[in-house]
C-alpha cells in the first residue's frame, strides 16, 4: 500500500508540473501555416523559409518550434477565416490592410521588402500589341484586371478607377485569362515568373507582358490569432526576424531571393503607373527605408 501511494504521488506531482508554465514552455511552438493552393504554387515559399532562420535564432530563448503546412488545402480567404477563429493553422504571410489588421495580429516587417507592390501582367501573348501603347492610369482603365475576389488588389485598384473582374479562386484565374474574360492578370514581380513557368504548359500563350510596371505600396506581413497564444507566437517570430536583420542573415537571404526573381524579368525601360493604396493602416511603417526596397535601378 505504501508503494502504491509513493507511486501515485510521483504521477501526480509530474502531472503538476506539466500543467506549470514553465514545464509547458518544453513543448515546441507550433507555427502552422496554409499549405499552398496546388502542386506548382511557391508564392509563399520565401516567406517560411525566412521564418525559419528566424525562429532557429530565438532556440536558446524560446525553446523548439514545429513549423509545418496544416493538413487541409485552403484558399487564401478560407485560411484567413480559420485563423481568426484559431482552428487548423497559427499564421499565414497576407498583404495588410486596415480591417485585417483589425482582425488578426500584424508583424508589421514587409518580409519581402515591398516588392508584392511592384506587378506586372500575365496576359495571353496574341494581346501584346494592345497593350503597348498604354502609357498613363487612363489609358489602363481601357483594360480588365483579373483577381481573386478575396485579395485586398480588388479594392486597391477599384479605388483607383481600374476595372477589376474577380475569380473565385487564385487557381481559376490563369483558365480565366486565356479565355479572355479579363485582359491582364496582375502578379507581384516575386510571384510572375514561377507562376509563368507553372502554368504555360497547361495554357500556352501565357506571356509576361513586356511594357509596363504598375506600382503601390503592398507589405506582406505574417499575421497571427488575437490570443495569448497568437501574441507569444507573434513575439518570437519578430524577435528572430529583428534578429536576422540586425546580424546581416536576413539581407543576405533577400539578395539571394531578389535576384533569382528579377532574372528573367527584364524590367529595364518599363513604363511605371503608380496608383495610391487607401486601404493601409496608419501603423505601416512606410517611412522606415530600413525596411523597404525599390526597383528604380533595375528600371534604368
Amino acid at each position: 500500500m505504501l508503494r502504491l501511494f509513493k507511486t501515485l504521488a510521483v504521477v501526480g506531482f509530474a502531472c503538476l508540473a506539466w500543467l506549470h508554465p514553465a514545464a509547458r514552455a518544453t513543448a515546441p511552438m507550433q507555427y502552422t501555416y496554409p499549405p499552398p493552393e496546388s502542386g506548382s504554387d511557391v508564392r509563399l515559399q520565401f516567406y517560411w523559409d525566412v521564418l525559419q532562420l528566424a525562429l532557429d535564432e530565438t532556440r536558446a530563448k524560446w525553446g523548439p518550434f514545429e513549423l509545418r503546412p496544416a493538413a487541409k488545402v485552403m484558399t487564401s480567404a478560407r485560411a484567413e477565416v480559420q485563423l481568426t477563429s484559431g482552428q487548423d493553422i497559427t499564421i499565414m504571410a497576407r498583404t495588410t490592410s486596415q480591417e485585417r489588421e483589425r482582425k488578426l495580429l500584424p508583424i508589421r516587417i514587409p518580409v519581402d521588402k515591398g516588392l508584392t507592390g511592384y506587378r506586372l501582367f500575365l496576359i495571353n501573348e496574341a494581346n501584346q500589341a494592345a497593350f503597348s501603347g498604354i502609357r498613363s492610369t487612363r489609358e489602363l482603365k481601357q483594360f480588365s484586371i483579373g483577381q481573386a475576389s478575396s485579395w485586398i488588389d480588388v479594392e486597391i485598384l477599384r479605388t483607383a478607377g481600374l476595372e477589376v473582374v474577380t475569380g473565385p479562386t487564385y487557381e481559376s484565374l490563369f483558365p480565366m485569362l486565356m479565355a479572355g474574360r479579363f485582359d491582364l492578370f496582375s502578379r507581384g514581380v516575386n510571384e510572375i515568373s514561377a507562376e509563368l513557368s507553372a502554368n504555360v504548359g497547361s495554357h500556352p500563350g501565357l506571356a509576361v507582358e513586356q511594357k509596363l510596371l504598375l506600382y503601390y505600396p503592398l507589405p506582406r506581413y505574417y499575421f497571427f490569432n488575437r490570443s495569448p497564444e497568437g501574441e507569444r507566437l507573434a513575439q518570437r517570430a519578430e524577435e528572430g526576424l529583428r534578429i536576422l536583420m540586425r546580424n546581416g542573415k536576413f539581407q543576405k537571404r533577400y539578395v539571394v531571393f531578389k535576384k533569382s526573381i528579377l532574372a528573367d524579368l527584364h524590367l529595364s525601360g518599363r513604363r511605371v503607373i503608380r496608383i495610391p493604396n487607401l486601404t493601409l493602416s496608419p501603423e505601416t511603417p512606410l517611412a522606415d527605408s530600413a525596411l523597404w526596397d525599390t526597383l528604380e535601378a533595375e528600371l534604368r
